[in-house]
């Protein structure tokens, strides 16, 4: 974690993703260290597309989050992040009631950009893959 960052806790991304969107959408906070970050969704409804199975931006909405919460933990105080880019590989269809477990681990932690992945595993299987470019956003006037 950056020295000077204050702690990002599971209790304080509750409380940051409160009444946003991905409290709308279940993901869950699991785990958070300086190595990995772990959340989830358990399938329901609102994460299908109509032919019944989770729907692309339910994937990036669980795995981007989790990339979030990772970057959260290593940037500079005053510092904020925004995704710059991302590529999603699904590998297998989620269904109701499916547990989603995303981990983001950072492959670069730089001054302008951190680069994370999130690996999306239902039981032993792994499902999805997300890569997110997050672009370091310096506090204004810096």
């Amino acid at each position: 974690m950056a020295e000077d960052q204050p702690q990002i806790s599971i209790e304080s991304i509750r409380g940051r993703i409160e009444d946003s969107f991905p409290a709308d959408m279940g993901v869950e906070p699991l785990e958070l260290t300086d190595e990995r970050c772990r959340g989830r969704i358990v399938v329901d409804r609102r994460h299908l597309h109509p032919g019944g199975l989770v729907h692309g931006g339910a994937w990036v909405a669980l795995a981007d989050s989790v990339a979030a919460w990772q970057t959260f933990r290593h940037l500079p105080r005053g510092h904020d992040f925004t995704t710059a880019e991302m590529k999603l590989n699904v590998f297998a269809g989620g269904r109701p009631g499916d547990e989603l477990i995303a981990t983001a681990e950072h492959l670069h932690v730089g001054r302008s950009t951190h680069v994370v992945e999130v690996r999306v595993h239902c039981g032993d299987r792994l499902v999805a893959n997300l890569l997110v470019t997050q672009l370091v956003l310096a506090p204004r006037g810096e």
